[in-house]
């Protein structure tokens, strides 16, 4: 799967930077500069993850769940909890955002050259190798698209 639609999402996040300190309780309790960079820091962990993997300890034990997200193409709206490592901090700073995205573009671009049984290990889905990680930070980055155009509305 090509990681032409995350470059692209990565470039949308990219123009919301402006927008970074709007909010809207009634969509989400997190501002759009949440969003971004909760969205740029999965993307980048989870290639670095892939990165610094090791192929020869890759286990298929994609999990029920992961595969029916992957068929539907989206998750359910405020049912996941980020864990800490992709958490924003307390006060978002556009140019951490800005910078975060450059680290983005640069690390999807590192994908294709991986090993095939590259991985990250997911709380929910189990080991997303990659085969499935372009899919992955798809829907995962479209879900926080969705919520920003929401809180614009």
């Amino acid at each position: 799967m090509s990681s032409e639609k995350i470059k692209q999402y990565i470039n949308t996040l990219e123009t919301h930077i402006a927008n970074h300190e709007t909010n809207n309780p009634k969509v989400s309790k997190a501002t759009i500069g949440w969003q971004i960079d909760h969205s740029l820091k999965v993307i980048n962990n989870v290639s670095k993850a892939l990165q610094s993997s090791d192929p020869s300890e890759y286990k298929k034990n994609f999990s029920f769940l992961g595969k029916v997200f992957f068929i539907l193409g989206t998750f359910p709206r405020g049912k996941a909890r980020a864990p800490k490592h992709v958490k924003p901090p307390e006060v978002i700073l556009k140019k951490d955002l800005i910078s975060q995205v450059e680290e983005a573009k640069a690390n999807v671009k590192t994908i294709k050259d991986l090993n095939a049984n590259a991985f990250f290990k997911h709380p929910l889905f189990g080991n997303v190798n990659k085969k499935r990680v372009n899919r992955f930070l798809e829907i995962h980055t479209n879900h926080h698209l969705k919520i920003i155009n929401d809180i614009l509305k």
